[in-house]
């Protein structure tokens, strides 16, 4: 793990326990996720944040206008003081690591179903009935990839299950490639 990811994850993990303490996890997490969303959205909040030329007190202004009032207290207190102690510039990964501390401290496992086109309902519910048989707190997230042609590919956890048409085409291909009729030299 990276250094700036361990730190990252060590604070995401004071927050949700001072969230936890004072009864507003499920708003700080829809607050970190906002975050999440919005560094990701913007470039160049993050160039700010990681700019070692603009001042903290200008960093810190534009963090309480862009989140001011839409963030629980607590979290832009949380923000400001991570400000403060020169770590704005990994808030973003902050934001990421508290989706993973979060998941962790409910016993969520995250799951991601990745297909040709999107899912119909039918075909997610099936998806989840999968995915039920191998972890009951399952988190979904679909990712939508046209190179895999046809059929799915579902990652829970550290587990794969690959039935896609670009992998058994693949696999047909290794299947030709093997001659039983040349002589080995």
């Amino acid at each position: 793990m990276h250094k700036e990811s361990r730190v990252a994850k060590r604070y995401a993990k004071s927050l949700l326990d001072f969230a936890i303490e004072r009864g507003v996890l499920e708003e700080v997490r829809a607050d970190m996720a906002l975050i999440d969303g919005t560094c990701r959205a913007s470039r160049d909040l993050v160039a700010m944040l990681r700019s070692p030329v603009i001042k903290l007190d200008v960093k810190a202004k534009a963090l309480s206008k862009i989140f001011a009032n839409k963030v629980n207290k607590i979290t832009i207190e949380f923000v400001r003081i991570v400000a403060k102690k020169k770590r704005d510039e990994i808030i973003p990964e902050i934001a990421q690591a508290f989706a993973g501390v979060y998941l962790e401290f409910k016993g969520i496992q995250k799951a991601e179903v990745t297909t040709a086109i999107a899912l119909t309902e039918a075909e997610r519910k099936k998806v989840l009935k999968f995915i039920a048989n191998i972890s009951e707190n399952v988190e979904l997230r679909e990712k939508i990839d046209p190179e895999i042609i046809g059929g799915f590919i579902i990652r829970v956890g550290d587990k794969q299950y690959d039935d896609s048409v670009a992998s058994r085409l693949l696999n047909l291909k290794t299947e030709l490639t093997k001659n039983p009729y040349i002589a080995k030299i």
